[in-house]
């Protein structure tokens, strides 16, 4: 299982003529394993619109009251899924749609009361990915999780649990090869505006408490450490150019890797 190649997907990176499946698609038929996690926020924002529901964020997350729950798993562990999964089965792949509660494959606790339903992984429990996997499927998992830890009585054991971290802590407890952040940027850049080809988790923690780094792009830094550890080769790149996926497993220059200290 140490050759499996975890991508994160977002919204941000498809367009009419995103590559993205077809690229997918093409590297299952070579014979590669790949593990597909996808978010969707964009979409949920989307359906709390068309529901009446209002949109709160904090500190960059959304504040996932249980009606805001119900339409996330409704959107991402249903429509979201489901229709990135279809696209690749439609184009001669081989893809099972999945969240992080099948198989307990996510458990999570809430971050805080603050934030409501919104989940940090306490535990990976990979074998139903391995079972996929070895039957020869693209494992496409929706971050909706299971609320195992701290779960007040009568509160819903369902929990939101970010992409990003999420793909993070499955790339670790797979032990994958690779862990492929595609995004609509071409990688970190310093405060100068200049791309980091290479950065180290204290460069990266630096970056963050001085601003460089920021929103969207600390939780894709901290999940890349989180697989670094676990020994898996971490990048950022830019998902947007045609076929960026099959050249970045191909060996493609570009992005930024995420590597160990020195010393």
């Amino acid at each position: 299982m140490n050759s499996i190649t975890v991508i994160k997907i977002g919204g941000s990176t498809f367009g009419s003529r995103d590559t993205t499946i077809e690229d997918i698609v093409a590297l299952q038929q070579r014979g590669e394993q790949l593990v597909v996690v996808h978010g969707g926020g964009a979409t949920v924002t989307e359906w709390l619109k068309k529901q009446g529901i209002e949109t709160k964020f904090v500190r960059g997350e959304r504040v996932t009251d249980l009606a805001t729950l119900e339409v996330a798993t409704a959107v991402l562990a249903g429509l979201a899924n489901k229709e990135i999964t279809a696209a690749i089965n439609a184009r001669g792949g081989r893809a099972v749609g999945i969240s992080g509660v099948d198989g307990h494959l996510i458990e999570a606790r809430a971050k805080n009361r603050e934030m409501g339903y919104v989940g940090e992984v306490t535990k990976v429990n990979p074998a139903v990915l391995e079972a996929l996997i070895g039957a020869g499927f693209v494992p496409v998992v929706a971050s909706i999780s299971l609320y195992a830890v701290d779960r007040p009585e009568g509160a819903a054991e369902l929990i939101n649990v970010n992409g990003d971290p999420a793909a993070g802590d499955l790339a670790a407890a797979l032990r994958a090869k690779r862990l492929v952040f595609l995004t609509d940027v071409d990688g970190v850049r310093d405060g100068d505006g200049n791309p980091l080809r290479h950065l180290t988790a204290r460069q990266a923690e630096a970056h963050i408490n001085d601003g460089t780094i920021a929103g969207g792009m600390i939780p894709k830094i901290n999940a890349c450490v989180k697989a670094l550890e676990a020994g898996t080769v971490a990048r950022i790149i830019d998902g947007r150019p045609p076929h960026a996926l099959v050249r970045e497993l191909d060996g493609a220059e570009g992005g930024t890797t995420i590597v160990k200290e020195q010393g």
